[in-house]
């Protein structure tokens, strides 16, 4: 049996002074450009690097994060920080939600309130659920990394097991990035109880099939255009599957240095999130990934992942899959995801991006709901 025990999130006023200190003595590089050719621009991190440090307020943001219940457990020798909210409606089906790199369960706080009382957000409260947000191993408070070998697979199963603590019989699953990776490990695993799992991304690339490009939609073929530009400037996934232990020390030393790597997800590689953004919820991923010294070990999800193929080896999941996907992401491919997945439901949406949890809230608790609606009953 898992010993849980309630959390409760306390920087100190060190740490913070610290923080600040770094801050203002950064040494900015100088730019060929200033636009987004070349990485993130000197622009736009001087003004997060200013606000950071002149107008961010983390006390602020500590208080209500601490209004949320916090849990800490330890799973196969590893730390597990989450947030557990259950609802008030009766029979709500427990749901696991799985964030991505580089980011936290603070990402879901939009999803909190319509998800488990959606009667106080005007729908429908015959469909609700208990919600738990775990930070993934190596990530923000679910730190250190106890060993190496934690990649998608090994985080399935240590959140089967922590559904389970909870004693939740019947279960379901989301997760966006690398929390999609995960979701997709735990239709893999199909546990008891798993009734579905619903997933932003689902990774499956062209065979070279005589014929295949032939069945894409329209979206789907704009769709490439987004993989292209992936090809082009994803130098952070290279360098993170293959040597992130490098890449560790100037993140855990440089305030600004992961405050710029960060953004590449974040804010774009041309720069298409910078209207989008909440920057304040940004720079509070930010923050928790420096105060527990996490950027490093957070980067090591992909080097594990690498090593297994996790998340992207095509064996069959038969758990009922449900994927949303949004226009200005990586746009999965039905035909492609239907080799080795049992898709039940599927979703081309109008406006979103990689991070819908924050930039189409709406329409990513809509089809949650839709989702779950359906394979629940079953």
């Amino acid at each position: 049996m898992l010993k849980i025990a309630p959390y409760r999130i306390e920087i100190s006023d060190e740490a913070i002074a610290d923080l600040n200190d770094r801050l203002a003595r950064t040494r900015f590089p100088w730019a060929v450009t200033d636009d987004w050719s070349r990485g993130q621009p000197i622009k736009l991190i001087r003004e997060l690097v200013d606000q950071w440090r002149d107008e961010y307020d983390w006390r602020e943001h500590e208080r209500e994060l601490n209004r949320l219940p916090h849990f800490m457990t330890e799973i196969d020798g590893q730390p597990i920080h989450f947030v557990h909210v259950k609802s008030s409606v009766p029979n709500a089906l427990p749901l696991i939600l799985s964030h991505g790199w580089p980011g936290s369960f603070v990402e879901f706080l939009g999803l909190i309130g319509p998800l488990t009382d959606p009667k106080a957000h005007g729908l429908d409260e015959s469909i609700a659920f208990d919600l738990v947000i775990p930070s993934l191993p190596g990530f923000g408070f679910s730190s250190p990394t106890s060993e190496p070998g934690w990649d998608s697979a090994r985080t399935a199963k240590a959140w089967d097991t922590l559904m389970k603590a909870l004693r939740y019989e019947r279960y379901g699953a989301h997760g966006g990035d690398a929390g999609a990776l995960v979701g997709r490990e735990l239709g893999i695993l199909a546990p008891e109880g798993l009734v579905g799992t619903h997933l932003l991304q689902i990774f499956a690339f062209p065979t070279g099939q005589p014929g295949e490009m032939d069945k894409l939609s329209s979206f789907e073929m704009e769709g490439m255009g987004n993989l292209a530009k992936f090809e082009k400037y994803g130098g952070y996934q290279a360098i993170q599957s293959k040597r992130p232990g490098t890449l560790a020390f100037s993140l855990n030393d440089s305030p600004a240095g992961q405050l710029a790597w960060n953004a590449e997800l974040w804010f774009g590689f041309e720069g298409n999130g910078v209207e989008h953004v909440d920057r304040e919820l940004y720079l509070t991923i930010n923050s928790i990934f420096w105060f527990t010294a996490t950027s490093g070990s957070a980067a090591n999800v992909y080097f594990e992942d690498a090593q297994t193929g996790a998340g992207y080896r095509e064996i069959p999941n038969p758990t009922p899959t449900g994927v949303a996907v949004f226009p200005d992401d990586f746009r999965s491919v039905r035909s492609f995801a239907e080799r080795s997945n049992n898709i039940v439901h599927w979703t081309e949406m109008p406006r979103g991006g990689h991070f819908a949890a924050q930039d189409a809230p709406d329409l990513l608790v809509e089809d949650i709901r839709k989702f779950f609606n359906g394979v629940a009953v079953r």
